[in-house]
């Protein structure tokens, strides 16, 4: 092969797929600077601001000469005590500032915990419909996603029996995250022991993503997973971050709880990646952790609202049936019985062409099942202003309507 006609992206890089769920979020956002009347389901990112006691931290932050400067890679200390206290109030699960790695945001987080436990060839199995990241953090750090899927028939909770059916002698992770994105399913207590222990018998390592703990609905319970079996803490590694709980998306700082020595490997790749978390992000997030938790609360029950709200209007549309999410903020609804079916002279028959249709026709902006798993599907993130839901899910009930 000549210079010339070398490729010039990577194939490593040039495999992967970019994320869906941005991707339609810019797509509507674009559409709506031009001026269109879009209502976008897309990102899972919640509507209100970051509360005003971080913020004032933040800015205050921004004039100490000491927040300019570089700081330890692997965290500020006082960000590192937050989550250890955190981590014991909200879990009940005792960790040291030695198990702490603190990152740019969950996804950073995801990726090197794959990157630091994963060589070439060995396989996660990855319950699904999973976020759409899952597989190519998975990727891209060597492994081998296997998908174990469970659908609305099952409430999206993936079995023992499924994962042990999907076990090989090459499969060294399971993914696990509840509350659940894409789906909003919680699993219950028992069935998390029963998973943790199924894992610790076989020397299963579990990635544990608890992003969305404090958004349960229902009594639901976020249980942790090395709490339910605490066996389990020498090989798993628990994924957080500040964003869905308080409203900090674009603060970026997440972070990894594992064993010492995952946590030290990834620091070191982490102060090759990126160095340390801007150092205001992480003096706003010691304010999160340290503070209370009324502003979380105000949003959930907000969510919950729109929750009910969604579930039942989505029920009411012929072919379309949505288990009810008992966390985070997502709808997914199967629309198999949709597909198939012409809708203003046009046929889909997968869940992507329908939600390129939606978009088309009634300009609602919404994420196809294909981007967390198997076709059938759509997601909807509630965590949008009433009034847009409601318009938004309206304008699909009368589409669909249309449907024969």
């Amino acid at each position: 092969m000549s210079e010339s006609t070398k490729p010039r992206i990577s194939a490593r890089i040039g495999a992967i797929a970019e994320s869906a769920t941005l991707a339609v979020d810019a797509k509507a956002k674009g559409l709506k600077a031009q001026g269109r009347p879009v209502v976008g389901f897309g990102a899972g990112e919640p509507d209100f601001p970051t509360p005003d006691y971080i913020v004032e931290v933040a800015a205050a932050a921004t004039h100490n000469p000491v927040n300019h400067r570089y700081s330890p890679a692997g965290g500020l200390p006082e960000l590192k005590a937050a989550i250890v206290a955190k981590t014991a109030r909200d879990s009940r699960y005792e960790v040291e500032p030695a198990n702490v790695l603190v990152t740019n945001g969950g996804k950073q987080a995801v990726y090197q915990t794959f990157a630091t436990l994963l060589d070439p060839g060995d396989e996660v199995l990855l319950p699904t419909p999973y976020w759409t990241t899952y597989p190519e953090a998975i990727r891209l750090a060597g492994g081998v996603p296997v998908e174990v899927f469970a659908g609305a028939d099952q409430g999206y909770l993936v079995t023992v029996d499924q994962l042990e059916a999907a076990r090989t002698e090459r499969t060294k992770v399971l993914l696990y995250c509840s509350p659940s994105n894409p789906t909003g399913a919680v699993y219950p207590p028992e069935q998390v022991e029963a998973i943790g222990r199924w894992a610790l018998s076989h020397g299963i390592w579990v990635v544990a993503d608890e992003i969305y703990e404090h958004l349960t609905y229902d009594g639901a319970v976020a249980t942790s997973m090395p709490v339910a079996v605490p066996e389990l803490a020498d090989t798993c590694v628990v994924v957080n971050g500040v964003a869905k709980t308080y409203a900090m998306t674009g603060w970026r700082v997440g972070w990894m709880i594992g064993p010492k020595d995952v946590i030290k490997a990834a620091t070191n790749l982490q102060s090759h990646a990126t160095s340390n978390v801007a150092n205001v992000s992480q003096r706003a997030a010691v304010a999160a952790l340290e503070g209370s938790l009324d502003a979380v609360e105000e949003m959930r029950t907000a969510f919950d609202r729109r929750r009910k709200t969604i579930v039942e209007m989505l029920n009411a549309i012929e072919g379309v049936h949505c288990p009810v999410p008992q966390g985070a903020f997502y709808a997914y609804p199967s629309v198999e019985g949709v597909l198939g079916r012409t809708i203003r002279g046009r046929t889909p028959q997968t869940s992507a062409e329908l939600a390129e249709l939606i978009l088309d026709e009634v300009e609602v902006a919404v994420v196809p099942g294909e981007a967390f798993g198997p076709s059938g599907y759509l997601r909807f993130s509630y965590a949008l202003g009433d009034d847009d839901l409601k318009e938004g899910v309206g304008r699909i009930q009368a589409l669909l309507a249309e449907a024969h």
